[in-house]
């Protein structure tokens, strides 16, 4: 069985998966506060089993959401020595949405948007992860939905399409090709860091 955990959002998500089929799950959005939740979370969706493998969000998302996950999945890899792989938030919520083309953006750090169009048949991103101001990520971003926690500013900024509230939800990952879901299990921010090196 493989455990899935993502806390890379606003969302603190969890699900324990055998093969496609979902034997537990557990979904909130909590904002704030993945700290708390999650490893309770994680003990009401395995009960008394242990997984064979982890399967967690490397974001991008919240700084603090990406790293809650990260070492939580760890801490549990090597406890119960078993592998880690990752996974992206853009990729985990353009997996749960049916459209054949579809993109995905975030909410991101000083009034950015992380953006990322993929299509279908198999799901594959068409170009690389950008974190863009919204003025940017309108014209950067195909017509067509968007899906996401940026989804409303973004289409609002477009003026032109509906946009669809969503985030990672653990247990869509049985819906990620496998080429989607073997990132190496470290943190996807999405763009440079803040601060920067003396000179």
């Amino acid at each position: 069985m493989l455990l899935v955990i993502d806390s890379a959002t606003e969302a603190c998500s969890v699900a324990l998966l055998d093969g496609d089929a979902v034997v537990a799950e557990r979904h909130e959005i909590v904002g704030r506060g993945h700290a708390e939740r999650l490893i309770p979370m994680i003990a009401e969706v395995i009960g008394g089993s242990r997984p064979e493998a982890i399967l967690v969000d490397c974001g991008p998302g919240s700084f603090t959401g990406i790293r809650v996950g990260l070492a939580a999945a760890h801490g549990l890899a090597i406890g119960w020595g078993i592998p880690v792989q990752g996974y992206s938030s853009l990729a985990l919520i353009a997996a749960g949405q049916a459209f054949p083309e579809l993109t995905v953006a975030l909410n991101g750090g000083h009034g950015q948007l992380f953006v990322q169009t993929y299509v279908r048949e198999p799901l594959r991103a068409l170009g690389p992860l950008q974190s863009l101001l919204p003025e940017a990520a309108a014209t950067h971003a195909p017509d067509g939905p968007v899906a996401g926690s940026g989804a409303a500013l973004l289409i609002a900024t477009r003026c032109s399409g509906e946009p669809i509230e969503a985030y990672p939800r653990a247990s869509d990952a049985k819906l990620l090709p496998l080429d989607l879901r073997i990132l190496p299990p470290r943190p996807l921010y999405g763009r440079g860091p803040d601060a920067r090196p003396m000179a």
